[in-house]
């Protein structure tokens, strides 16, 4: 089927594209909404800007909307950027990373259905352990931008999704942490994943952190051959 993925930069958006790919579906673009609001309710917001640049590393065109980021505004922010690409590469069905969040997945299927759009949740309810070893097992290069939970200091930011890290997560979650994130925790940025034409290289960042939570603002970053 032809679909548009629902794309944050992050892992779990890339996962979904992966395995849309993996099982044959024809992937026309990716779908961004750039949230204005740094505690959007529905979209992820570390360093969404610079989808862009993983679009092109990707090779699939990249279609955004800006969005206020207000609760009450952002499904319609959504249906626009649906229509959209409804509109200019006639997608059938849109892949989603969801894993746990109930609010973001009634709100994507509730758009959709008004759109007649089919939704591909590869990812819901999958084991969070097994999810962060695959993408080792893959060859995903992922980078902690974001921390927002108790065990998770600033030593986190920057740091990649190797087997150590991803082996302390799931060990953090014997004290209430979500090994993926999916509390909330933590957010990701993507350097590579299977299928990429180029590799993302952060050439500028600077973390910031304060009151037990902070993010990794990346500056610039340049595309290199994989």
């Amino acid at each position: 089927m032809r679909l548009g993925v629902l794309f944050s930069g992050g892992k779990d958006s890339c996962m979904a594209l992966h395995l849309a790919r993996e099982t044959g579906h024809d992937i026309a673009c990716l779908l961004t909404v750039l949230p204005r609001n740094p505690e959007s309710f529905l979209f992820h917001t570390p360093n969404i800007d610079w989808t862009a640049e993983q679009a092109k590393a990707i090779g699939v065109p990249h279609l955004t909307v800006e969005s206020d980021g207000k609760k009450e505004s952002e499904v319609e922010d959504l249906r626009r950027l649906l229509a959209l690409a409804q509109e200019r590469f006639g997608i059938k069905g849109v892949a989603t990373g969801a894993i746990e969040s109930v609010y973001q997945a009634e709100r994507i299927q509730r758009v959709c259905a008004a759109l007649g759009l089919w939704v591909f949740n590869p990812l819901w309810k999958r084991d969070q352990t097994e999810h962060l070893r695959e993408l080792l097992t893959l060859g995903f290069e992922v980078l902690v931008v974001g921390v927002f939970a108790e065990h998770l200091d600033e030593d986190w930011l920057g740091r990649r999704l190797d087997s150590p890290a991803i082996e302390e997560l799931i060990s953090l979650a014997r004290k209430g942490i979500q090994p993926a994130g999916e509390g909330g925790e933590l957010e990701t940025f993507v350097l590579f994943a299977p299928g990429w034409r180029q590799r993302i290289q952060v050439t500028d960042c600077l973390p910031e952190f304060s009151h037990g939570s902070g993010i990794l603002a990346i500056h610039s970053v340049r595309r290199l051959p994989p």
